[in-house]
């Protein structure tokens, strides 16, 4: 590294060191509030950790921070533009609503009381996402003081929502209503993960969603097997024979066109993946499972990170009690659920199931589908100036080569890619064993300070380099 990086690495360092202590106990302070969206009793805590943010940024410096509202949970906003006009404006996204947590479901300790322990703040919410929204504060704070400036480099907007734990159901209509003060040159995404404490990584996309439920209905109530078995059509066994003829032998999903625009990896992300310390076997017993089973000619990681998929969340129908009753049922229902890559547009997909559908059952079986609310898959390409400069922060904070992976999941950003035409970046320090969703959730210190690290560096290398690329 050059002298001037040298110097202002140490610059951002000597100031997270001195703030460490105060920026601590503020997280635990919003950790205390147990914002959980997804139940009713709570609604008043999940505004009450709006309200702590809100206050939060103000005090951070942000001269503009309202509170939006929603039909459900409220977010957050706020803006610092920079004093330079012409620069990039940013938009950060992360949600302050967290996942139910009880002592009784196996907690160590409280869940909303931080407990420090080892070099790791155990909380609901330390990792998944209130420590990863924060580091976004003490990080701007530590940009303006390396630099000296008075505004950040960037415009920079931070949207932080209170219900993506109860599947964003408002979201993309705020977006939409709001999407001229959230217009962006680049979204970052802080609600992800890296692959391990000593494998940084970024994340380049996420997969979309697309699920359903099929009722299949055949006569109009249970009859017996003996006296119309073999003459009528059982809706239980048309149940089976679609998810048979779901995907082929090679794993690949049938419905007809489910594949048409995919974005295919490149060579260089293939050999990206491959370069990635996975360990099968591990990664096995991670799953509960015993096999790897998928779509042929793609590795593990491909199929989870960048091919779509069919599963069959549900099957039922008929007789589910104790002995037998020989019967054939009067109705039975799957639940079904894809996983969409970049190129493929969820409402496509949903007319090419319900024309697939339609064209396998037999005459005799009537069926209804209902789809719920689907997400966008988002993907950044390895080239884009802006993830280069999300690179080159994380590589200062974590003085190694930054890999690249993708998220198997789904999220909302994808709507904010739809919505404000920006690029999604993805900036989070989270690792596997940091348990989301689970007991015992927890974040790594040094890594919440790695991106602390990156944060401070990202607007300016922002504000230097994306200039010039647009």
């Amino acid at each position: 590294m050059s002298k001037p990086v040298d110097s202002a690495v140490s610059a951002v360092r000597t100031y997270i060191d001195r703030h460490r202590d105060a920026f601590l106990a503020d997280l635990g302070d919003w950790l205390r509030i147990p914002s959980v969206s997804a139940q009713p009793e709570h609604a008043g805590d999940v505004r009450r950790s709006a309200d702590w943010l809100a206050a939060a940024l103000k005090d951070t410096g942000f001269p503009a921070v309202e509170v939006w509202e929603t039909p459900g949970a409220p977010a957050v906003f706020a803006h610092w533009p920079s004093d330079d006009p012409r620069a990039p404006t940013v938009l950060v996204y992360g949600h302050h609503d967290v996942q139910p947590a009880d002592r009784a479901d196996g907690w160590a300790t409280d869940p909303f009381e931080p407990v420090f322990q080892d070099g790791r703040l155990y909380a609901r919410g330390a990792a998944d996402d209130k420590g990863q929204v924060f580091f976004h504060t003490l990080g701007v704070r530590a940009h303006l003081a390396a630099t000296g400036r008075t505004a950040p480099a960037v415009h920079l907007k931070l949207l932080v929502e209170g219900e993506e734990e109860s599947g964003s159901p408002h979201f993309r209509a705020l977006v939409e209503e709001r999407a001229e003060r959230l217009a962006a040159d680049a979204v970052i995404v802080s609600d992800t993960g890296m692959w391990a404490a000593d494998t940084p990584t970024v994340c380049t996309g996420m997969r979309g969603l697309a699920d359903c439920e099929i009722e299949l209905f055949g006569p109009d109530q249970d009859i017996h097997s003996g006296s119309f078995g073999g003459a009528v059509p059982n809706p239980a066994t048309e149940a089976a024979r679609l998810v048979a003829a779901l995907h082929d032998e090679h794993a690949r999903v049938t419905v007809p066109g489910f594949y048409d625009g995919i974005v295919e990896l490149t060579d260089r992300e293939r050999r990206l993946f491959a370069e990635l310390p996975f360990d099968e076997e591990r990664w096995l017993r991670t799953a509960k499972s015993h096999a790897t089973l998928g779509e042929a000619g793609h590795t593990t990681l491909e199929r989870l990170w960048a091919r779509p998929t069919a599963e069959v969340n549900g099957i039922g129908g008929g007789y589910q009690g104790p002995g037998g009753k020989t019967i054939i049922p009067a109705r039975a229902m799957l639940k079904l659920s894809f996983r969409l890559v970049a190129g493929q547009d969820p409402d496509r997909v949903e007319d090419a199931v319900r024309a697939w559908v339609a064209a396998t059952l037999p005459a005799g079986i009537r069926h209804e589908i209902v789809f719920g609310a689907a997400t966008r898959p988002c993907l950044t390409p390895l080239d884009h100036p802006a993830l280069r400069s999300v690179v080159r922060a994380m590589g200062l904070a974590f003085e190694r080569e930054i890999r690249y992976t993708r998220e198997g999941g789904s999220g909302p950003a994808a709507d904010l890619q739809d919505v404000l035409g920006a690029p999604v970046l993805f900036l989070g320090i989270s690792i596997p064993s940091d348990g989301w969703h689970a007991p015992d959730e927890k974040v790594e210190l040094d890594l919440l300070f790695k991106g602390v690290e990156t944060a401070a560096h990202l607007w300016g290398d922002l504000a230097e380099n994306w200039r010039d690329a647009r």
